[in-house]
């Protein structure tokens, strides 16, 4: 293979058989009967695609999408049933819970076979040993049987071990998931290292994680690639299919809105966001922002059909589509019940914005209708509008502190000073 690929994926497929009776399954193992009664089932469906040295690639989709099936082959600890996959590197993989780890023994003796599967002598195990225990931070529980661990601590240990074997590929399976905050955010700062001089392959239902660490996603839907590209893109049209066009109970009746589904807007068509404005405190058009001040956000709606229980929101997002805040009209306007047929609306939302790091920013909009837990989107705009922040040099972070104090106190003569 190339020295310019790190991973290859060529037509890969795997197909399983789903046996009506144990004594099926018996039937075909020993004897291969074709008649042995069995449903076939395919995970996946010719997948081909390629990873570049150097290259974080992300992998969404629901559950059952084929994204553990996929990865379990590029580990190879899955045969495809056609097609070829090609690794050009070390791989080192954080896959299924407690993959790899033997249960009855101790936390250090899966130490050294962990590292010993990826290639590490007794004696680089060794040198390497403190520093994985200081990773993990598990305490006495590294000579403790692992079956005696929690999800956390399998997760600590595991990704510990896998960030010390100096491998040139990662593999991430939503392990991270069961982790506490603190040791989530200690390997996602290991991950942004690593992917300076490595290649990752990293699988999340935390669309955010993959925007913020992955060059380039791919969106599996049953078995097959619904879309890939750059991360944010990605990202976008996946979060757009959980409102399926059409799924809008009452509201539905005589709607008749065609609206293109993409990864900038979708949505029902019941209703749609005519304007967006960003505006100063004076009503003065927004583009550059650079200090905290009052701003007025105003949506105007149109509705084609009778919309009960209306919502309108916004978030405002960073150049890399990280979500940074929003808000909306549920909350704000307990009492707003609906929008008539051709009925215009606008909603204006006032608030403080902050003052945010230099760079590019963009404001999504969306109309809905129903609750905050289940909902339908009439309309959804990822990038309404665009403006620019020019803030301090000195600042540090995604925003400012608003109006910040500071004292200091000597605690011997009570002196204050601010």
């Amino acid at each position: 293979m190339s020295s310019d690929i790190a991973i290859r994926v060529d037509g890969v497929a795997k197909r399983y058989r789903i046996f009506a009776r144990p004594f099926d399954r018996l039937l075909f193992q020993m004897f291969g009967l074709r008649e042995a009664r069995c449903e076939p089932f395919d995970a996946l469906h010719e997948l081909s695609f390629a990873v570049r040295p150097g290259e974080t690639l992300g992998l969404i989709g629901r559950n059952g999408a084929g994204k553990s099936t996929l990865l379990q082959i590029i580990c190879g600890t899955l045969t495809p049933s056609t097609g070829n996959v090609a690794v050009n590197g070390r791989v080192a993989a954080l896959l299924e819970l407690g993959a790899g780890f033997n249960p009855e023994f101790t936390g250090r003796e899966n130490v050294y076979m962990n590292a010993a599967i990826y290639g590490l002598d007794r004696a680089e195990i060794d040198r390497a040993l403190p520093s994985i225990l200081e990773f993990a931070e598990i305490g006495d529980f590294i000579d403790h049987p692992v079956k005696t661990y929690s999800s956390g601590m399998f997760v600590r240990l595991a990704f510990a071990v896998i960030a010390h074997v100096r491998a040139d590929i990662l593999i991430i399976d939503e392990a991270l998931a069961v982790g506490d905050v603190y040791f989530t955010q200690k390997c996602m700062r290991f991950l942004k290292r690593f992917k300076e001089s490595g290649t990752l392959v990293f699988v999340s239902h935390d669309v955010n994680s993959v925007i913020n660490l992955c060059d380039r996603a791919i969106w599996l839907d049953r078995g097959r690639i619904a879309r890939q590209g750059p991360a944010k893109e990605v990202c976008e049209a996946y979060l757009g299919s959980f409102y399926p066009d059409g799924d809008v109970g009452d509201n539905a009746a005589g709607a008749n809105v065609a609206l293109r589904r993409g990864s900038e807007e979708f949505g029902t068509g019941c209703a749609r966001i005519e304007t967006v404005e960003l505006l100063d405190d004076a009503d003065r058009p927004l583009s550059l922002l650079l200090a905290a001040q009052r701003v007025q956000l105003r949506i105007r709606c149109r509705a084609s059909t009778d919309i009960e229980a209306p919502i309108v929101g916004f978030f405002v997002k960073d150049r890399l589509g990280q979500y940074l805040f929003g808000q909306n009209s549920l909350k704000l306007l307990p009492a707003w019940q609906r929008i008539a047929a051709g009925a215009g609306v606008e909603v204006a939302f006032a608030f403080r914005m902050p003052q945010l790091a230099s760079g590019e920013y963009s404001i999504g909009v969306a109309i809905g209708a129903g609750s905050q837990e289940k909902h339908v989107q009439h309309h959804w705009i990822h990038d309404a509008l665009h403006f620019r922040s020019q803030a301090d040099p000195a600042l540090t972070g995604l925003m400012a502190l608003d109006d910040p104090e500071c004292r200091v106190q000597d605690t011997g003569s009570n002196d204050v000073c601010a």
